[in-house]
C-alpha cells in the first residue's frame, strides 16, 4: 500500500509498504485527508515531532472488508478519530505527565496512507446527510461543543471568546445556540468580518481599549466567562475580561503551549480549566453537522489529488486559519 511519511522538515516521501496485519480490528480504506495550517507547520518543522511520521490528523474512509458489526458494514463511510489511546508501556505512571491519548499525525502516525486497521471505538459511522468534507471538520465542532459545555453559559450571559479562528467562530455559533451572547475578540479585522458573516453580532478589536469597550457593551459587568480559542499577536488577558467567580476555558486545539499569570484569576476567584481529548464529543459533533446546526462556510477547503500532497503541505505552512486542503486518495 502507499504510505506518505515525513522523514525530515520539508521532506514528505511516498513509500510502498505491506498492508499491516489486522490485529483483530477492521480494515479501513482511507478516502480523504484534511490538511490545515498546523499540518503545514508540522511539515515545515515548526512543530516538534519524532521522524519518521505519517501525517494527517483528520480523515474519512470506508470499511474495506466484511465485518460482524451492523454499524460497520463493508462500504460504510466512517470518520477516523484523531485521538487514540496511548499504548500501555507495562509500567505505572509515576508523575502523571505521560500521555493517556496520542494525536494522529502529531504524536503518532496519522492517516495519509491507503489502509489502516481500527476498532469500533476508534471511528464513527457517518450520517448519510453529512458530506466527507463536513465530516473532516467534525473534530473542530467537537472541540467547540466541549468548550461551550465546559463554560456552561447562562441564557443571556455575555461570554468573551478570544480568537476568531475556525474554532473560535464555531464556539461563538454554539454559544448563540445556547442563547448566550458571545463577544468575539481578535486583532485581525478579516477574522472579525468572517465572524459577522456567520451571525456573530458582537465583535471587538483587540487593542488597548478592549477592556473599556467590553465594559461598555456589558453595562460595566464584564463577561460571565471567557473561552480562549487561539493566541493573538496582541495579548489579551482573559482573566481581566471576566466578572468575579466566573470561568475561563482554554480550548486551543491539540495542546498548544500556554503560559499564564494566575494572580488576577486568584484575586477574582475564577475557575480555570482546559479542553484536550474530545473523542467523546465526536458523535455529538456529527449530530450537529447532520442537523445543520453550525455554519461551515467560513472554512475555505479545496480538494486535490493525493499526488499533490507535498505541495499542499508546503502551501499551508504559512496559510491562514480558514484555508485547508482535502487530499483525495481514491
Amino acid at each position: 500500500m502507499n504510505v506518505w511519511r515525513l522523514t525530515a522538515a520539508n521532506r514528505l516521501s511516498k513509500q510502498d509498504e505491506k498492508v499491516p496485519e489486522s490485529t483483530g480490528k477492521m480494515k479501513v480504506r482511507i478516502t480523504k485527508v484534511l490538511v490545515n495550517a498546523e499540518d503545514g507547520a508540522i511539515y515545515g518543522g515548526d512543530v516538534k515531532i519524532k521522524y519518521p511520521l505519517t501525517p494527517g490528523k483528520f480523515a474519512v474512509g470506508i470499511i474495506a472488508e466484511d465485518t460482524p458489526s451492523p454499524l460497520f458494514l463493508k462500504g460504510a463511510r466512517v470518520l477516523l478519530h484523531a485521538f487514540l489511546p496511548a499504548p500501555y508501556t507495562g509500567t505505572e505512571k509515576k508523575d502523571f505527565s505521560e500521555d493517556d491519548v496520542l494525536v494522529c499525525g502529531l504524536s503518532r502516525d496519522g492517516y495519509l496512507c491507503d489502509f489502516v486497521h481500527r476498532g469500533a471505538e476508534e471511528m464513527t459511522p457517518l450520517p448519510d446527510n453529512v458530506t466527507d468534507t463536513e465530516a473532516l471538520l467534525a473534530h473542530y465542532v467537537a472541540y467547540a461543543k466541549a468548550a461551550v459545555d465546559k463554560i456552561d453559559p447562562e441564557a443571556g450571559g455575555h461570554v468573551a471568546v478570544i480568537g476568531g479562528n475556525l474554532l473560535g467562530n464555531l464556539i461563538c455559533q454554539l454559544l448563540i445556540d445556547r442563547q448566550a451572547v458571545p463577544v468575539l475578540i481578535d486583532d485581525n479585522p478579516e477574522r472579525l468580518e468572517t465572524a459577522k458573516r456567520c451571525g456573530v453580532y458582537y465583535t471587538l478589536f483587540a487593542d488597548d481599549d478592549v477592556l473599556d469597550n467590553l465594559a461598555q457593551l456589558t453595562g460595566g459587568r464584564l463577561s460571565d466567562g471567557a473561552l480562549v480559542a487561539s493566541n493573538l499577536k496582541y495579548a489579551v488577558n482573559p482573566f481581566a475580561l471576566c466578572a468575579k467567580n466566573t470561568r475561563v476555558v482554554y480550548a486551543q486545539m491539540f495542546g498548544a503551549d500556554v503560559t499564564v499569570n494566575l494572580r488576577l484569576a486568584m484575586k477574582k476567584q475564577l475557575t480555570v480549566c482546559g479542553v484536550s481529548d474530545v473523542t467523546g464529543y465526536v458523535q455529538p459533533a456529527l449530530s450537529l453537522l447532520a442537523g445543520k446546526a453550525v455554519n461551515l462556510s467560513c472554512a475555505e477547503t479545496a480538494t486535490t489529488p493525493v499526488e499533490n500532497a507535498e505541495a499542499a503541505f508546503a502551501s499551508l505552512s504559512s496559510g491562514g486559519d480558514f484555508k485547508m486542503t482535502v487530499l483525495d486518495l481514491i
